[in-house]
């Protein structure tokens, strides 16, 4: 039995709350944290009248070091589970180093000033987890995190050899609004305005930003066009995926989203540099999400499903195989239980998960790791039992 602390009161927050008390057994205590108290305290009342348990809320900013630090003393969890903003990755590493705790997270560290994430400044981090005896588990969400354990699956049970990796990414629902996003506009709008990336034969390539697209056949949602993206479990697969040639991550966007999108980039509100406006320093994109629905509001409409997998192709048994291991999550069917729309779902019950299986040292070892090097079974056992089960479709 174990007491966790959340950071964190956006859609997945709750989504965590929610799925950690669902498991009493494991997470004996909850706290949940986040610089707006009273969505904390709404996420409780929640819980409450749902799970019937009740969870301690505090305030907290989260780029306060010495604030994390002292909210770690007064409650002493075994476990930090960070599903804040990606700014804030190290600030709360740097608070797990300081009082010994460990640390899990759903996404990898973005820098407030530069729309560009990748893993060196969290890898720097190794060798001081390890001295401290501590974990941190990077990327505990869907996206990455399950995809990448459904690799290490791939890699383990259905081939002899993996040569390439595509991971599709489908939202098939429709939130009832004519522009919004799933998960913070800030961080979502950087991610997909920012150069495409993929990685082949030892080398990065880049594109155009949306410049790369292909239509491809999703179960229960059917053919959507995706478009080449970078993402973030790109950078761990291709060194932890034995004898890979090429991984590359594609995303599903609508027409409408698309051309609010482009609308939006071409009259600058999509700048994450300051602008004076009467005096007042602003970077558009900050007012653009304060003026868009806020994701944790939209699933009491939403309809549809998401679509998400890895297409895997190699050799098994000496012939060639294509093999499409996913999820499908329905809208509907997960703001029944949790209040929340799938695409908080599908991040937050992997997280939930991640921490089960390190409170319960099934997936422990001091240092900073990856999804995919630890065993895949135990996981996807766990991840199927919580609310989302997988398949997988020979092609």
């Amino acid at each position: 039995m174990s007491k966790v602390l959340i950071v964190g009161a956006g859609g997945v927050g709750g989504v965590v709350a929610h799925k950690c008390a669902q498991v009493p057994e494991v997470f004996s205590e909850i706290v949940l944290a986040s610089r707006t108290k009273s969505r904390c305290d709404a996420i409780a009342d929640r819980v409450r009248a749902r799970e019937g348990r009740g969870i301690v809320t505090e305030s907290l900013d989260a780029d306060n070091v010495a604030q994390t630090t002292g909210l770690i003393r007064k409650h002493q969890p075994d476990l930090l589970i960070n599903v804040a903003l990606p700014y804030q990755d190290l600030h709360l590493m740097d608070a797990c180093l300081e009082t010994g705790t460990d640390y899990l997270d759903t996404a990898n560290y973005e820098p407030p000033d530069e729309a560009k994430f990748e893993y060196k400044w969290q890898w720097a981090y190794r060798e001081r987890f390890e001295q401290a005896g501590i974990m941190a588990l990077l990327g505990s969400g869907f996206d990455p995190g399950v995809t990448n354990v459904f690799c290490a699956y791939a890699q383990a049970e259905l081939f002899d050899e993996i040569e390439t990796i595509d991971i599709l990414d489908c939202n098939g629902g429709d939130h009832g609004h004519p522009f919004a996003t799933n998960f913070n506009p800030e961080i979502n709008i950087r991610e997909i305005t920012q150069r495409g990336r993929y990685w082949e034969r030892g080398r990065w390539i880049e594109t155009e930003p949306l410049a790369e697209s292909r239509v491809f056949d999703f179960p229960e949602v059917g053919e959507r066009k995706a478009y080449l993206l970078y993402h973030e479990e790109l950078e761990s697969l291709c060194q932890n995926i034995r004898g890979l040639q090429r991984i590359r991550f594609w995303m599903t966007f609508g027409e409408a989203y698309l051309t609010h999108l482009r609308v939006l980039e071409n009259v600058g509100m999509t700048r994450i540099d300051e602008v004076d406006v009467d005096g007042v320093k602003v970077a558009p994109i900050k007012l653009l999400k304060a003026l868009l629905p806020d994701p944790a509001t939209l699933g009491e409409t939403y309809t549809g499903k998401t679509s998400i997998g890895c297409l895997v192709n190699g050799i098994k048994d000496g012939k060639r195989r294509e093999t499409f291991i996913y999820n499908v999550c329905d809208h509907a069917e997960t703001y029944k239980e949790v209040g929340a729309q799938a695409v908080s779902y599908t991040t937050g019950v992997p997280a939930t998960v991640g921490a089960m299986m390190m409170l319960t040292n099934q997936r422990r070892r001091p240092g900073v790791h990856h999804m995919e090097q630890f065993d895949a079974k135990p996981f996807l056992e766990q991840l199927q039992a919580r609310g989302l089960p997988w398949s997988i479709r020979e092609s």
